[in-house]
């Protein structure tokens, strides 16, 4: 399991560092970062020596340690170049110097680097190999001004890789958002319609991130992630607290997933009860069916829409119809407009059993707190009707609407989206094991319900159940991308499931 931190909890590890050794952190820092840069290099031209490097440094701790990287570059036969970013935004600042760290820049410059303005720096970038993006860190805004962002557009219309120091510039640090922004001489305006304003390019888009400390939240959390490429972490020796994020890898879900020994049948494997599918949308019926059915339930009962039952049937047979003992239930996909809706959704709630409620199941919700052992798993559409707030706001920050959710039902709230978040009711938060776009299409929702079902049905808690659902799930398109249908992937979960199992599973036929 990987551990994220906000900005702020970063900054307070460094703080007493910094206190006690000053400039030991920004050495570290910049240690790591050459080892990286050499490699990347090596790895682009097979030798490093004779490589060019453009260094954009910033005002901060973030210019001064590309500065410094710059330095063991030089020392190594890199011809390296720094524009200091800072000085091109204010002129009395680019007279005297004082835009840029100022010990870095005097070792910069002793090692032999040369400096570059604005233009210089574009006319370096067609011979440069690599470009080190130090211009802001964890504190900066979201967004870049001009000049930066005119050369963050020219960087990626000439493809050339950049390594970022900490996080790509242009990025908030704790935040999973990357949006165009309107671009002015005097600054950043996230306003579309300002006028007199040239679009800009919001942030730059590394091929390798060379992050200290421990992750960033913008560095695991998607659309964000993916600007970060390749994210090496540096360990300068911060005594981190506990993770504001935990982020699932698969050896979280293989440790997890419920593995059947000597001693199972069908009902100690679990027994799920589906009320799901309607006669306008029969398919979701099917399709979280087969979502409880290829995830390992001991058993599936199917008490949902009575014009899906043939197609139930045909598709896996070995599904139960009528009611009877279940163990957990799931509800509400492809529901439509259902009168009996409140009244299904009150009666499930009373029988204190594990419980998935998904889609329009949602629109019933009871005032009050559902209880523990039930797990909302909305959309972002479906959430921001849940909170009454545009869905903008859910997209803007998912973590702390998936936080408010989970704190008014008193219930787990699984987000589904290209960043899966799960929160339980004290508020601890975590994402799923990131899978590929391609599982963005109708009906994977269904299936994610009917698999988080079957394992509420085995006693998981519903928030690991809503981790490993979702990871599995993502684990399946990752190891057969492409466009396949939510029916065709989860028909593969079963050797994705086996093959986390591994030696466990098989240790019954041994001898």
């Amino acid at each position: 399991m990987r551990a994220a931190y906000l900005a702020e909890t970063i900054r307070a590890a460094e703080e007493p560092l910094l206190a006690a050794l000053p400039g030991v952190l920004m050495q570290r820092a910049a240690s790591g970062l050459a080892s990286a840069l050499l490699r990347e290099l090596s790895a682009i031209r097979g030798r490093t020596y004779g490589a060019r490097v453009l260094v954009l440094a910033g005002s901060g701790n973030n210019g001064g340690d590309a500065l410094y990287a710059g330095v063991r570059l030089l020392r190594r036969g890199v011809r390296v170049r720094a524009w200091r970013t800072g000085s091109s935004v204010h002129e009395q600042a680019w007279r005297t110097g004082s835009s840029v760290h100022e010990q870095a820049w005097r070792a910069f410059l002793a090692a032999g680097g040369r400096e570059v303005d604005p233009l210089g720096a574009l006319d370096e970038l067609p011979a440069s190999d690599l470009v080190v993006d130090g211009v802001l860190g964890i504190g900066g805004r979201p967004g870049l001004r001009e000049p930066v962002a005119l050369f963050a557009r020219a960087c990626a219309d000439a493809g050339v890789p950049v390594v970022a120091v900490d996080l790509p510039s242009g990025l908030g640090a704790d935040l999973p958002s990357v949006e165009l922004v309107e671009t002015t001489s005097g600054g950043v305006s996230t306003s579309s319609t300002s006028g007199g304003s040239t679009s800009g390019a919001a942030h730059f888009t590394a091929t390798r991130t060379v992050t200290f400390g421990g992750l960033k939240f913008c560095q695991v959390l998607e659309p964000a992630a993916s600007a970060c490429g390749v994210v090496e972490l540096v360990d300068i020796g911060l005594d981190l607290p506990t993770p504001d994020l935990r982020c699932w890898e698969r050896s979280d879900v293989a440790a997890a997933w419920p593995v059947p020994d000597a001693t199972s049948d069908k009902y100690s494997r679990g027994v799920v009860g589906l009320d799901t599918g309607s006669d306008s949308y029969p398919g979701a019926a099917v399709l979280s069916t087969l979502g409880a059915v290829h995830a390992g339930a001991g058993m599936v009962r199917f008490a949902g829409a009575d014009g899906a039952v043939g197609l139930i049937r045909q598709a896996a047979p070995n599904v139960v119809f009528g009611a009877g003992r279940v163990q957990a239930r799931v509800l509400g996909c492809g529901w439509g407009e259902r009168p009996d809706g409140a009244a299904v959704v009150e009666q499930a709630l009373a029988e204190e059993l594990p419980l998935v409620l998904d889609a329009d199941a949602l629109r019933f919700l009871p005032p009050g707190e559902l209880g523990e052992r039930v797990l909302l798993t909305p959309h972002a559409g479906e959430l921001a009707r849940l909170l009454e707030i545009e869905r903008a706001a859910v997209s803007a920050d998912p973590l702390a609407a998936v936080r408010s959710a989970a704190t008014r039902f008193g219930a787990t709230v699984l987000l589904k989206g290209a960043t899966q978040y799960v929160c339980g009711p004290d508020g601890a938060a975590s994402v799923a094991v990131p899978g590929p776009s391609w599982t963005a299409q109708a009906g994977s929702g269904d299936v994610l319900a009917g698999v988080c079902g079957t394992l509420l049905a085995a006693g998981l808690a519903p928030a690991t159940a809503a981790l490993a659902a979702a990871s599995v799930q993502a684990l399946a398109a990752r190891l057969n991308p492409g466009p396949h249908p939510p029916q065709w992937l989860a028909e593969r979960l079963p050797d994705v499931i086996g093959a986390l199992a591994g030696p466990v599973a098989s240790a019954g036929l041994a001898g």
